[in-house]
């Protein structure tokens, strides 16, 4: 007959003030929930309030409508100067998703242009060497905060270094994918989408940018290069614009990218040739 094993008389850990302040020395240096208070079983009412607050502007965010004509005179009044090198003027285009429902049910859509867009980009195709897209994706406030900022210095770099620059497109309901249509209708050798990225816990307007060279229609995600968190509590914009930069040089150079083009702009952040 087996024993059964008395429980221990020890104490049970507790926490305490000093605990707390541990935890909250290390809430200083991260956005991650870590160390939450709990009530027996269940979380403290506090975090689980903000955790609830997080979840709600993070399905906003996905919903939020996208003003396309807003930022395009954004872009105008801003950077007039830069957007004279992008072959101004500015162009809106839509994807096949005809709505914010159809958009979520059906990502194909979203890579794909709407009837009529290659009409809108037809009249200013030639050779260029890049054109960018800026696209609402998962996140509309992500780009209308973002885009622009990286952008201006991205174009800055860039034309000094001589490089044919596409006139600046924005595309409602999009997706990355719709690059490479729209690099194709305009004769690009890459594109550049600047995107918003699929909203967090912590971060509802994260943008991201992804960088082809040489589209084509059956291009796949491993034949990007992505630069992810373009925000100022993430990458900043000048980091932001420093890799996007480092990135289509060497695309450029090497005539590739995806995986078989690694980022090695850290060294540049180091000091190194």
């Amino acid at each position: 007959m087996t024993k059964r094993r008395r429980p221990s008389s020890s104490p049970s850990p507790r926490h305490t003030g000093a605990d707390d302040a541990g935890w909250a020395d290390l809430r200083r240096l991260t956005a991650a929930r870590i160390g939450l208070k709990r009530t027996g079983a269940s979380l403290a009412t506090g975090p689980l309030l903000d955790f609830q607050l997080a979840h709600a502007r993070a399905r906003d965010a996905v919903h939020e409508s996208f003003d396309a004509v807003r930022l395009a005179a954004d872009f105008a009044a801003d950077f007039a100067a830069d957007l004279a090198e992008l072959a101004a003027p500015v162009l809106t285009v839509a994807s096949a998703a005809t709505d914010r429902q159809r958009y979520l049910m059906r990502p194909d859509l979203g890579r794909r242009l709407a009837p009529g867009a290659e009409a809108v980009l037809a009249p200013h195709a030639g050779h260029y060497d890049i054109v960018f897209v800026v696209a609402d994706g998962l996140s509309a406030r992500a780009v209308a905060a973002h885009a622009r900022p990286v952008l201006a210095r991205a174009v800055t770099a860039l034309r000094a270094d001589g490089w044919r620059i596409a006139p600046l497109v924005i595309v409602c309901q999009g997706r990355v994918a719709i690059g490479d249509a729209i690099a194709g209708a305009l004769g690009a050798d890459c594109v550049v989408v600047l995107i918003g990225e699929r909203p967090g816990l912590t971060a509802p307007d994260s943008m991201g940018a992804y960088l082809t060279w040489q589209p084509r229609p059956h291009t796949t995600d491993a034949d990007r290069n992505c630069i992810s968190n373009i925000r100022p509590e993430g990458i900043g914009y000048d980091d932001a614009a420093l890799k996007l930069v480092h990135l289509l040089r060497a695309m450029r150079a090497r005539g590739l990218s995806g995986v078989a083009l690694k980022d090695d702009s850290e060294r540049l952040f180091l000091g190194g040739s």
